[in-house]
C-alpha cells in the first residue's frame, strides 16, 4: 500500500451538524472492508489529550495542531484516521493539512445549516450560548469559516446518515 492509502478524513462543521455520527458510521463501514481505522473525536480528545485547552482561538489552534500530529503518526502506522472536529478556522485546517500531508488529508465539510444544527441542539449548547452562558460558541458568538473547496460537502439536513457515509466511501475508493 502507498502512503496515500492511509488518509485522514477530516470532518469539519458546526456543533450538531452530524460529524460524530458520520465518523462512527464511516469507521464501521471501513472496518467492514478490512481497513484499519482510528477515530479522533473533538469531544473525546478534550477529555484527555487536550483537556488543558479552552475555546479561545489560540486554544482551538493548539487543539487542531495536536490532533493533526496524532493523525499523522497514525497514518504513518498504517491507519485510516477519521477526525471529527468543529475546527472553525480555515488557517487551522490548512495547518492540519500541512502537518498530515496533502496526500493524506481529505477535508469534508459537514455543511448542515446553523438553523438545522440549532434545532437539533443535542447537547443544549446553542440554547446556553444564546442565553449568554457559553462564551465563544462557534456559529453564535464565534465564527465558523466554511471550507472554500472541500473534497466533499455533506448536508445532513438533506442527506440521511447512510447516504452521507456511502458518498464518503465512494470518494475514498476513487481517491485510493
Amino acid at each position: 500500500m502507498t502512503a496515500a492509502q492511509h488518509p485522514t478524513v477530516w470532518l469539519t462543521g458546526l456543533s450538531g451538524a452530524g460529524k460524530t455520527s458520520i465518523a462512527l458510521a464511516l469507521a464501521q463501514a471501513l472496518k467492514a472492508q478490512g481497513r484499519a481505522v482510528a477515530l479522533l473525536d473533538g469531544d473525546q480528545l478534550r477529555h484527555g489529550l487536550n483537556r488543558d485547552l479552552g475555546f479561545t482561538p489560540q486554544d482551538r489552534h493548539e487543539n487542531i495542531r495536536r490532533t493533526a500530529e496524532v493523525a499523522r503518526l497514525m497514518n504513518a502506522a498504517g491507519l485510516t484516521v477519521i477526525a471529527a472536529f468543529i475546527s472553525p478556522y480555515r488557517a487551522d485546517r490548512a495547518m492540519a493539512a500541512d502537518i498530515i500531508g496533502a496526500a493524506h488529508f481529505i477535508e469534508v465539510h459537514v455543511s448542515t445549516p446553523l438553523a438545522e444544527c440549532e434545532a437539533r441542539d443535542p447537547k443544549g449548547l446553542y440554547a446556553k450560548a444564546r442565553a449568554g452562558q457559553i462564551a465563544q460558541f462557534t456559529g453564535v458568538s464565534a465564527p465558523y469559516e466554511a471550507p472554500l473547496s472541500p473534497a466533499l460537502s455533506l448536508d445532513t439536513g438533506v442527506l440521511a446518515l447512510q447516504e452521507s457515509v456511502e458518498r464518503l466511501c465512494r470518494h475514498l475508493q476513487q481517491r485510493l
